[in-house]
C-alpha cells in the first residue's frame, strides 16, 4: 500500500501557472496543493478503486446530461479554492451558471472555484482523516453537499453547509438533495 507523499514548500512558493505547468508535465502523476502551497503527490488508484470512481462518475455524468442544470468533473479536474488550495475530487459538480461565468482562458485551467458538490471515494491507500479533513476544507470554501464513500467500512458521510457531519451504515443510494435535484446514486454498484 502506497501513501500520498507531501512536500513541503517553505522557502519558496510555485506560482499557480508553475503548478500547473508541473501537473501537466507529469500527467501520470495526481497532484493537489494544500493552502499552504505544500504539494501532495498521490499514487495512482489500484483496479478495484479506478472502477468503482468510474461507475460514480457515470451515474453522475448521465444525470448531468440528463438535467442539464450544471457541469460535472472526474477526478482529474482541479479546482483552485479560495483559500489557495489546489484540490482534485473524485467526483465533482458545478451549477451551468458557475461555468457560464468563467472565461475560456479560465475553463482549460484548474477552475478558480470550489464545486457546490463533490465526492471522495476511500482507496486502501487513502488516510480517513485526511479525506474528512479534506472534506472540511471543501465545507469551509463553499461546497454545498459532499459525501465521503468509505467501503471500507461499508459508511458514507455527508457533509452539508452548517450542519454536523451524517454517518451513513451501507446505504444502498445516496440522495443528491436540494443541491443535485432528482439525482440518486446506487451504492450497490460502488460497494
Amino acid at each position: 500500500m502506497v501513501n500520498s507523499l507531501e512536500i513541503k514548500f517553505e522557502s519558496f512558493k510555485l506560482t499557480d501557472e508553475q503548478f500547473y505547468q508541473l501537473c501537466q508535465d507529469n500527467r501520470d502523476l495526481r497532484f493537489e496543493r494544500n493552502s499552504n502551497g505544500d504539494m501532495v503527490i498521490m499514487p495512482p488508484t489500484g483496479g478495484e478503486t479506478s472502477n468503482r470512481n468510474l461507475k460514480i462518475i457515470q451515474q453522475l455524468g448521465n444525470w448531468t446530461d440528463y438535467n442539464r442544470t450544471g457541469i460535472a468533473f472526474d477526478s482529474s479536474g482541479g479546482f483552485k479554492l479560495p483559500n489557495g488550495a489546489d484540490r482534485s475530487p473524485d467526483a465533482s459538480w458545478i451549477p451551468l451558471e458557475k461555468w457560464n461565468h468563467l472565461t475560456s482562458e479560465q475553463r482549460e485551467k484548474f477552475l478558480p472555484l470550489c464545486p457546490d458538490f463533490v465526492i471522495e471515494l476511500r482507496s486502501p491507500s487513502d488516510s480517513l482523516k485526511l479525506l474528512q479533513d479534506k472534506m472540511k476544507e471543501y465545507l469551509e470554501n463553499g461546497t454545498k453537499l459532499g459525501w465521503l464513500i468509505n467501503r471500507k467500512d461499508r459508511q458514507v458521510e455527508i457533509y452539508r453547509q452548517g450542519q454536523v457531519v451524517e454517518i451513513l451504515d451501507n446505504p444502498q443510494t445516496l440522495s443528491g438533495e436540494n443541491v443535485l435535484t432528482d439525482f440518486v446514486l446506487d451504492l450497490n454498484l460502488i460497494w
